[in-house]
């Protein structure tokens, strides 16, 4: 139940200005961190800023999506909407200069798809993922705990697609709509551009089911004011308000989402490759010493030239070779 989860007491938050702060937090303290790094360099010219940083994790959302839209067998949704919340949980207490984005991104699908019981072996994960696969596999695995760690152990989810079930048939049962079944591709669409704002992190997911559902129907030319008023909350008339106000932010958020300009996220990957923390950095000297120093047996150190691929270089805005 979402009102007694730790969705709700650790990771629903009360507004985009405490995420703000959140974001801002890591980002100033991995620079203290980090700062004898830049030499002569003006911080700001050599460190990410945190705008940088949204606009970067913009771009990781989208290929996030895509890579979950190509998997090879065919995703539930339900995992697709956790590794969005793994995702955007763990760059609340991270920076993308601390983990690239590429990395941790196919940890939170391959963590998703274990914790919605998705069944998929490593090897078949990694079959999704073009280039070095054992490096993949290498880097996925040693990635798992930090994840896990990093989202304080809280591993549930609960997404907004059973609340919206219970919306459609409780409007074919009481409501005058012919049809309700139509609204499912609106809602979908409406339900996957929600993953690229902070909607899971600021609303519950009855709210953003409901969003989706009135998005939906006025998409279809229908109106469900009266479902809403006379029906669905005639006996908490006293939440009605607060419920229309979190429906209108989250159509507002919806709307108003613009993908990221893919030159100025190149421009700000070629300065990540140099303010990165080489620590993490699977293609620096420093982490490779550190994996061997893990690894018993010299022959499965994974190969220095290798590198691996969450989606290929192509017009489609949503494709991307990420090797480094």
């Amino acid at each position: 139940m979402y009102p007694v989860s730790s969705q709700k007491k650790s990771w629903t938050f009360a507004n985009e200005s405490q995420l703000l702060a959140f974001r801002v937090e890591q980002n100033s303290k991995y620079i203290g961190e980090h700062d004898s790094e830049c030499q002569d360099s003006d911080l700001e010219e050599f460190f990410l800023t945190p705008a940088e940083e949204r606009l970067l994790l913009k771009q990781y959302e989208v290929y996030l999506f895509d890579f979950c839209r190509r998997f090879d067998p065919p995703m539930p949704k339900c995992v697709v909407g956790t590794a969005f919340h793994y995702f955007k949980r763990f760059y609340l207490n991270n920076t993308p200069m601390d983990y690239h984005p590429k990395e941790i991104l196919a940890t939170c699908v391959f963590v998703a798809c274990k914790v919605e019981e998705f069944n998929v072996s490593i090897s078949q994960f990694v079959n999704n993922i073009k280039g070095d696969r054992n490096k993949a596999t290498d880097i996925v695995l040693s990635n798992e705990l930090l994840l896990i760690g990093q989202l304080n152990y809280y591993l549930t989810i609960h997404n907004p697609f059973r609340p919206i079930e219970g919306f459609l048939i409780d409007i074919k049962t009481r409501s005058n709509m012919q049809n309700p079944d139509r609204l499912r591709p609106h809602i979908e669409s409406f339900i996957d551009s929600t993953y690229y704002t902070d909607a899971c992190l600021l609303h519950t997911p009855s709210q953003i089911g409901l969003a989706a559902v009135l998005h939906a129907a006025s998409r279809e030319q229908e109106n469900l004011d009266s479902y809403v008023t006379d029906l669905l909350f005639v006996s908490a008339r006293d939440k009605l308000p607060s419920l229309i106000d979190a429906v209108r932010k989250i159509r507002i958020m919806v709307k108003q989402y613009q993908q990221p300009d893919r030159d100025k996220v190149k421009a700000i990957e070629k300065k990540l490759d140099k303010c990165r923390n080489q620590a993490n950095n699977p293609d620096s000297e420093l982490y490779k010493e550190r994996l061997r120093r893990m690894y018993t047996d010299e022959d499965d150190i994974p190969a220095e030239d290798a590198s691996f691929h969450i989606a290929d270089v192509s017009s489609d805005t949503s494709a991307m070779n990420t090797s480094q």
